[in-house]
């Protein structure tokens, strides 16, 4: 008999073959289980994530930002700012340049700035002969058909623009407003 058979003998009993594997208590036997389970959710967290981005783009035609409104005049554009408005210029009554039958424009301009510049504001205060001279010579050198309903924004953009780089020094016009703008030709 070999030395393990009499240790086995010493009054301990032979362990049966079917039980031969002991089941451990305690976090050693739990934790391979709890991480199978932990392993299965990340993945499906995975899988499912994957899933909704490609869904995403595709219903979102290739990811393009719905952030960007195209209507003005759509009540969800944003918050205007605030803007001063200098109306003393008063109303002016110029006949264009067109030949043989000219028209007679009339209109009430409008100048906006923002509503903290002082200086813009003071500008426009001491200017005021010289804004009457501007507007009075800028229409009498259009035609008719430049003044046009549908050409009335890049009317306004354009006097804006002049204002700014060639008449105004502290840039300080932000938006032009007809508040009158007629047109009528004379037969």
């Amino acid at each position: 008999m070999s030395d393990d058979d009499n240790f086995l003998n010493d009054g301990e009993a032979e362990p049966d073959s079917g039980s031969s594997k002991k089941k451990s208590k305690g976090l050693g036997s739990v934790l391979p289980n709890i991480l199978k389970f932990v392993a299965i959710g990340l993945g499906a967290m995975v899988f499912i994530v994957t899933v909704c981005v490609i869904t995403f783009n595709i219903m979102n035609k290739g990811g393009k930002s719905q952030t960007v409104t195209a209507d003005p005049n759509s009540p969800y554009v944003g918050k205007r700012p605030d803007y001063g408005y200098y109306d003393s210029i008063g109303s002016m009554t110029v006949r264009t340049r067109d030949f043989p039958v000219s028209s007679t424009v009339s209109v009430t301009m409008i100048i906006g700035y923002e509503a903290t510049d002082q200086a813009a504001s003071q500008e426009l205060a001491t200017r005021r002969f010289e804004l009457r001279d501007f507007i009075r010579r800028y229409f009498a050198g259009k035609t008719a058909a430049d003044l046009a309903p549908d050409k009335e924004e890049a009317l306004k953009a354009e006097i804006r623009e002049m204002l700014n780089t060639r008449f105004l020094d502290s840039r300080g016009a932000r938006v032009i407003l007809f508040d009158r703008f007629d047109i009528t030709t004379d037969i």
